[in-house]
């Protein structure tokens, strides 16, 4: 059996965990106590009710986490992905309470900021709430697109997590 160089081990375990906090892979994980993953979004939560954010349970945050960014996005609008919530500069909390203001809030693609729950003009859509641990704050101001927090949050993903929502008109 043939020993690997220590360098050689070295440089692919740096590698592949910089691959890895970049792109998420990492443990940590985002859930809600008001529905599973892939399962129905309850309509409190929906255009077709409260309109109000449901509570998200973070677990597994990394240890040097500065912040957290939550992007919700719907990629099955006519139009393309539509942004239904973005808040970053979240101190590093393990729970996002229900119809809360977490964080900084950004401009969703109704071009004004807060939670704009499910509410599809047909069929069922599939809404994702992602979760960043970054290893800074993003310092941006209120008000900013998801393309400027994205480009903010480059280089500095620890680790990311996803938590997907139906939801159907009623």
């Amino acid at each position: 059996m043939k020993k690997i160089p220590l360098i050689l081990f070295i440089v692919f375990f740096i590698t592949v965990n910089m691959v890895f906090a970049e792109e998420g892979g990492g443990k940590m994980k985002i859930s809600s106590p008001e529905f599973e993953n892939n399962n129905f979004i309850p309509k409190k939560f929906s255009g077709e009710g409260e309109d109000i954010n449901p509570p998200l349970v973070i677990e597994n945050i990394p240890a040097n986490a500065r912040s957290l960014v939550l992007i919700v996005d719907d990629p099955d609008a006519p139009l393309g992905t539509w942004t239904h919530w973005l808040v970053y500069d979240i101190p590093v909390v393990s729970r996002i309470e229900e119809n809360s203001i977490p964080g900084k809030e950004g401009i969703t693609s109704a071009r004004s900021k807060g939670y704009h729950g499910p509410l599809p003009p047909f069929g069922t859509h599939h809404y994702f709430f992602k979760i960043y641990a970054l290893d800074k704050e993003l310092d941006l101001k209120e008000g900013q697109n998801v393309k400027d927090a994205e480009r903010a949050m480059k280089g500095h993903v620890l680790d990311k997590a996803e938590l997907i929502g139906l939801y159907k008109r009623r």
